[in-house]
């Protein structure tokens, strides 16, 4: 990975990671007139943000509801003595679960899931009981949807 401490203080790269964040599909005709670029330019600088991990990729955003999900909830998950891996291995693999940290405090893991509905809950639930206990919280609405970070903003 490329030193990025520049490229996220220079105002020309903030402007673009900002046009980015708002519409990641614009083409580079688009950027270049909003920054006040040349195409190359434009390319080269975000080919660098790429290359230094600033800019991870593109995201494609479902709407889970649209999709038959009806359901989000976070699991924590406190393993039992030697299941951290088993847990870690075990998450991977089901796709329901669209996050899992590793977090500090008496759980060990904190799980983001989507399920159709909530007799799926228990299915997904006993293949993580097998190695720990769970805290299981449905979620009923979400004022601060999913967003992108602050670029360059201060508190």
């Amino acid at each position: 990975m490329l030193n990025n401490k520049g490229l996220v203080h220079d105002r020309k790269n903030l402007e673009l990671l900002r046009l980015l964040q708002k519409n990641p599909r614009a083409p580079m005709s688009e950027l270049a007139r909003r920054i006040g670029m040349s195409n190359p330019a434009v390319k080269e600088r975000v080919l660098r943000l790429e290359e230094s991990g600033v800019l991870e990729g593109y995201r494609l955003e479902l709407n889970p509801r649209e999709l038959g999900y009806n359901v989000m909830a976070f699991v924590r998950v406190r393993p039992l003595p030697g299941h951290v891996n088993r847990i870690s291995e075990l998450v991977q693999s089901i796709p329901q679960v669209t996050e899992c940290h590793r977090i500090t405090g008496e759980d060990c893991f904190i799980l983001k899931l989507y399920l159709k509905e909530i007799s799926d809950l228990d299915r997904l639930l006993n293949r993580v009981l097998a190695h720990g206990q769970t805290t299981t919280s449905i979620v009923q609405s979400s004022p601060v949807p999913l967003r992108s970070l602050p670029i360059g903003d201060t508190l």
